[in-house]
């Protein structure tokens, strides 16, 4: 017993100092995982529909979903070019605008302020600035290399592990020793569970705030409603960071193009926009994620709100995605590990005790006989 014990903790410590060695290419692996996880059910069913090999209907998958990225661009490229011909008439009145407001000279408190010349001032502070970003140039050009070295290493960990799916979880099970198997198999498909769930209550989650961005945009006017609710809904699949990019565009969009019918400046309305959004994200991270991902993971809300801030700390935006569904992985593993530790039965099996209907009144038919012992049965059950 002592020597298993050690060569578990030292197994463990390995596991460690690799997942620290190697803590880069964690998260490509991570995201590789999740594109596999996701695209696999696709891939199964061309495999049984069409009756090919499984690296066919992978590569069929990602032409599939390349067909898709490239097609939505061009159908949305003509709406926009079409919106943005009303759009850039407001652009130029804006400009003007701006224009004759750095024309005049304000007097505050007896002092002369001259916008025009707070401006260029603004604008050498923001070149001295930039000009050391813009001056390393190698380095920019390193990074985006890296980017796309690293898009190339995930498409490619994403068709193997696809591909050879069927093949690596046979391996794991081979593996695992024979007394742990059935345990080995009951835990991964309950993981299994929690992670479909998840997916299914994220996509619920960016189905429920595209219908709330496109009432509220209709309601106040905003241009392209619809199309913004539905980037909100695409970009809730980024939280933190999905929150910035859509209020970005949406002030852009409020300041240019104003309000289609409520008769307010257009700074004011960006100011509505902005304000409503930021308003909308507490109620989202506080209310929204907590009860429908957290419900989808079976999750209490503050345990989803405390995984999300952790997650933010640890890994960033892709901690923040993950925390619930990591979090009811580990309590399902934590579990077991603490059920063996105590010599407990680490799949309780619970028997609810089913009433008969009172509409159906089947033990009448018994037997005189039979009815006094019908209530011990029922506990005893």
């Amino acid at each position: 017993m002592q020597t298993k014990l050690t060569i578990s903790l030292l197994l463990i410590a390995l596991a460690i100092y690799l997942l620290y060695r190697f803590r880069v290419i964690l998260s490509p692996m991570v995201l590789a995982v999740i594109l596999a996880y996701v695209l696999s059910p696709l891939v199964n069913a061309l495999q049984h529909r069409l009756g090919v090999r499984r690296a066919l209907a992978t590569l069929i998958t990602y032409l599939i979903v390349l067909a898709v990225m490239v097609a939505l661009p061009l159908v949305i490229t003509p709406v926009l070019v079409a919106q943005f011909t009303g759009l850039n008439l407001n652009l130029q009145r804006f400009l003007l605008a701006i224009e004759e407001i750095l024309g005049h000279r304000f007097i505050l408190a007896g002092r002369v302020i001259d916008l025009d010349e707070l401006v260029q001032q603004a604008i050498g502070s923001l070149q001295g600035f930039m000009e050391p970003v813009f001056g390393q140039t190698l380095s920019l050009a390193v990074e985006v290399i890296t980017s796309v070295v690293w898009v190339i290493f995930i498409l490619v960990v994403v068709f193997y592990l696809i591909k050879d799916g069927p093949a690596l979880r046979d391996w794991l099970e081979k593996i695992v020793p024979p007394a742990y198997r059935d345990d080995y198999i009951r835990l991964r498909d309950e993981i299994s569970v929690i992670w479909a769930a998840f997916f299914r209550g994220q996509l619920v989650l960016a189905l429920v705030v595209s219908v709330i961005f496109t009432a509220i945009g209709f309601i106040l006017g905003l241009p392209f409603a619809f199309a913004m609710g539905v980037f909100a809904g695409l970009m809730e699949f980024l939280p933190s960071i999905g929150h910035g990019i859509w209020m970005v565009v949406a002030s852009l969009l409020a300041l240019f193009g104003g309000s289609t019918w409520l008769p307010l400046p257009n700074l004011a309305f960006m100011l509505i926009v902005i304000g409503l959004h930021l308003v909308y994200q507490q109620f989202d991270l506080n209310y929204l994620i907590p009860r429908i991902i957290g419900r989808s993971v079976q999750l209490p809300p503050l345990v989803v709100i405390l995984g999300i801030v952790t997650g933010a700390v640890l890994a960033g935006v892709l901690g923040i995605l993950l925390a619930a569904p990591t979090i009811a992985s580990a309590r399902g593993l934590g579990r077991y590990v603490y059920a063996n530790l105590f010599d407990l039965d680490p799949f309780p099996v619970i028997e609810a005790v089913s009433r008969p209907p009172p509409n159906l009144r089947w033990w009448r038919k018994r037997l005189p006989g039979q009815r006094g012992d019908l209530k011990k049965e029922t506990e005893d059950a």
